[in-house]
């Protein structure tokens, strides 16, 4: 896609939300978008592929920090204008009276020339410059071509079960999404044929163009800025060198990985154009919560419930772990809400490090007695009646009589 084409865009518009909304604002709103309009949540559905697209080009930019800066540097300097475009000096896209070139004409090419050489001063470098890596270029001069654009970055989620986040696993992934065409692999050149090298920028991609007493540069129209023609286009992509396919990916989730977290898969984004490298593919990792095993950063937890005579006495319970069971003594007197630690039963990441079990004794309370626990109760309680279990409390309130 050319300059020209790029900045009449509106990208916080396509995600729907303001100019000055956060990073974590944009991805919200990316993600949002992205679900409801997935390819494979809308089969057939042509509208919803284009609105898929829309916003992931959208976030490749407002996601980089320098590329947003750009953009917005670019929408200041020309002042948004309606239907999500720009307002250009002169009037419309191509100029002013008499159109590109005319008589007091303003031609966005202008704006994007690298300096001319012929026919008068120049302005070195120019806006081209200044917006360089937002369209693709790296560095100005009239002989850089302003034809590679870096593929975006694409995101897409997985749900895996407790054990598999604890232990790591490794997922097959499939995704609908613009990929390297299969046919043409990305040339965009129907097979058996190649692009040219175009005639009119021999390659490079801009053309000079002289008006009044300076000389400007701009992107080339025959080719469109790309530097090659295409005589016989793929049929598959129709010369785009991209096409929507349905891939699948093996993907290795680390052990120890934590709920909501992302996994960067470099270069399995959407390609990128005219060489340029391909964006990354981005796993965000939902971990279903377990019915007994809980987690606190490397340690797994688990709540044990006992009864009363257990904790008094003192006892031998055995709890399950991940992969067995353990014996864990409960020494007598223990209170409700002690925490037993069992080493070395918890999570081990790849880096080695290590966690523990921990284990949460919790004492139940008897919903119904029969009448012979009942009357061992209240024995019990005959027995320690003397005993005040919350001496705290009672000095407390003795003050306070």
């Amino acid at each position: 896609m050319s300059a020209r084409e790029w900045i009449d865009k509106d990208f916080y518009r396509e995600l729907g939300v303001s100019s000055d909304a956060s990073a974590d604002e944009i991805k919200k709103a990316y993600r949002k978008l992205a679900r409801e309009n997935h390819p494979d949540a809308n089969p057939g559905d042509e509208e919803a592929e284009r609105r898929f697209k829309a916003v992931s080009e959208a976030y490749g930019v407002l996601s980089d920090p320098d590329k947003r800066k750009e953009y917005d540097e670019a929408r200041s300097l020309f002042g948004a204008g309606g239907a999500g475009g720009f307002n250009f000096p002169g009037g419309g896209r191509g100029g002013g009276p008499g159109g590109p070139g005319g008589a007091g004409g303003f031609d966005l090419g202008d704006i994007f020339g690298q300096g001319g050489t012929s026919g008068g001063a120049g302005f070195g470098g120019g806006l081209g410059d200044m917006l360089g890596n937002l369209f693709g270029r790296r560095g100005g001069g009239a002989g850089t071509a302003t034809r590679g654009q870096r593929g975006a970055d694409v995101e897409t989620d997985v749900r895996i079960e407790f054990a598999e986040a604890v232990r790591g696993a490794t997922l097959p992934l499939r995704l609908s999404s613009p990929a390297t065409c299969g046919t043409c692999h990305g040339n965009g050149a129907r097979p058996g044929t190649g692009p040219r090298t175009c005639p009119t920028c021999s390659g490079v991609g801009l053309v000079n163009r002289s008006q009044g007493a300076f000389a400007f540069s701009e992107p080339c129209r025959d080719c469109r800025g790309r530097g090659t023609i295409i005589d016989q286009p793929c049929q598959e992509c129709g010369g785009e060198g991209v096409s929507d396919r349905t891939r699948t990916l093996t993907v290795r989730i680390p052990p120890g990985v934590d709920d909501n977290q992302r996994i960067r898969l470099a270069g399995q984004g959407e390609p990128g154009r005219g060489g340029a490298p391909a964006g990354d593919l981005y796993v965000r990792v939902h971990v279903r919560p377990h019915e007994v095993f809980g987690r606190s950063g490397n340690d797994l937890t688990i709540t044990v419930p006992v009864d009363f005579s257990e904790v008094a006495l003192g006892t031998t319970v055995t709890v399950p772990t991940l992969e067995s069971k353990v014996s864990l003594k409960v020494p007598a007197g223990t209170s409700s809400g002690r925490v037993l630690r069992v080493r070395g039963k918890g999570i081990t990441r790849r880096d080695g490090t290590q966690g523990d079990l921990l284990v949460t004794l919790q004492v139940v309370v008897p919903g119904k007695l029969d009448a012979k626990a009942r009357k061992a109760l209240e024995r019990y309680a005959e027995t320690v009646a003397d005993t005040d279990p919350r001496p705290e409390i009672t000095a407390l309130l003795r003050d306070r009589e």
